[in-house]
């Protein structure tokens, strides 16, 4: 998606690929796997640094998992995984979103809200009164995925911060 939209993308794996870039994405996946694969390669106190750093990051869904307290501990959230239930209870909604016009359509797959937010922490859209988007310094989390749906403008969003 963000190649489509005009972005220079490459896969962060290591720390040194992280070395050059303007933003990061924590995309969706699992979030245990993506916790095993952070460890084993060295990656977490690397990433703390980018992002306490300023560089703009956009996590989604497991992405939003790992930016919590209790995973990379940037965001001052505490996420509720899989919180709207099992893959079978999937559903579609549609939010309004600050920045972005008109509404958003979300996917939710397992997707997690936010159980806890700090004070600087910016909710930004909601599901039945659970936070599922929100923002943090220069953190943007959604626990959906847009790109399912052919939603290109929560990538729109996050580019329009690597230009600030």
């Amino acid at each position: 998606m963000l190649r489509d939209l005009g972005a220079e993308v490459r896969e962060v794996r290591v720390p040194a690929d992280l070395d050059g870039l303007d933003g990061l994405v924590i995309p969706g996946g699992e979030s245990t796997t993506m916790t095993l694969g952070i460890e084993r390669e060295g990656l977490a106190e690397p990433i703390r640094k980018l992002v306490q750093g300023g560089t703009p990051v956009l996590g989604t869904c497991a992405g939003m998992i790992m930016l919590d307290r209790e995973h990379l501990g940037l965001m001052d959230t505490l996420c509720r995984r899989n919180a709207f239930g099992r893959q079978i209870r999937s559903f579609e909604e549609d939010l309004e979103i600050p920045g972005i016009e008109g509404t958003v359509r979300a996917v939710f797959i397992r997707a997690p809200w936010l159980a806890e937010y700090g004070d600087a922490v910016e909710v930004l859209a909601a599901v039945d009164g659970h936070p599922v988007a929100a923002r943090q310094e220069n953190m943007l989390v959604i626990s959906f995925h847009p790109e399912i749906a052919g939603e290109s403008r929560v990538h729109e969003l996050f580019l329009r911060d690597l230009v600030k």
